[in-house]
């Protein structure tokens, strides 16, 4: 059997297929509907349990659909019992540490582009021992070439969700 190597260069859906791609990359795009924030928790934690240190999930969805609750879940997966909260004002935040691996949360709301942002903004999160979550991931995906999985969260009316997961 073939072993899936060691650290999977996963591009972008949009561009061209990277030459080889690590079995737990390779599943097709999947819906989840959720009725509630707990629901979206179990859904990121399925995904979490595949992530590897250097994985990047982009997160992307309207206000309040719940991006940071699935960071939640997914932290909670990982191992992390850090409060995990949204750094919309602080652009990013580190958990992890005692046995659980180190995950990187951003939240790229309040940039315009990177531009005028400090070069190693995004080098100061994602590195190959973390695993990163970029929230409003839009200006920065050019620049983001190990996307392990795009999420993307919409209402569906009251606590229903539908998270689009490639």
């Amino acid at each position: 059997m073939r072993r899936a190597p060691a650290y999977c260069k996963v591009g972008t859906f949009a561009r061209r297929k990277p030459p080889e791609i690590c079995a737990r990359h390779t599943q097709a795009a999947m819906e989840i509907e959720t009725d509630s924030a707990n629901a979206t928790e179990e859904a990121a934690a399925e995904l979490a349990r595949r992530l590897r240190p250097g994985d990047i999930v982009l997160v992307a969805g309207e206000l309040g659909t719940g991006k940071t609750t699935f960071v939640r879940g997914a932290c909670r997966a990982l191992g992390i019992d850090d409060a995990v909260t949204s750094p919309t004002f602080t652009i990013g935040h580190i958990y992890g540490g005692n046995g659980a691996p180190e995950v990187a949360h951003l939240d790229l709301y309040r940039l315009e582009s990177l531009a005028g942002e400090d070069p190693a903004l995004l080098d100061d999160y994602v590195t190959p021992e973390r695993i990163t979550f970029v929230e409003w991931p839009g200006i920065a995906e050019p620049a983001i070439d190990r996307v392990a999985a795009r999420v993307t969260l919409e209402h569906r009316g009251g606590d229903r969700r539908v998270l689009t997961i490639e």
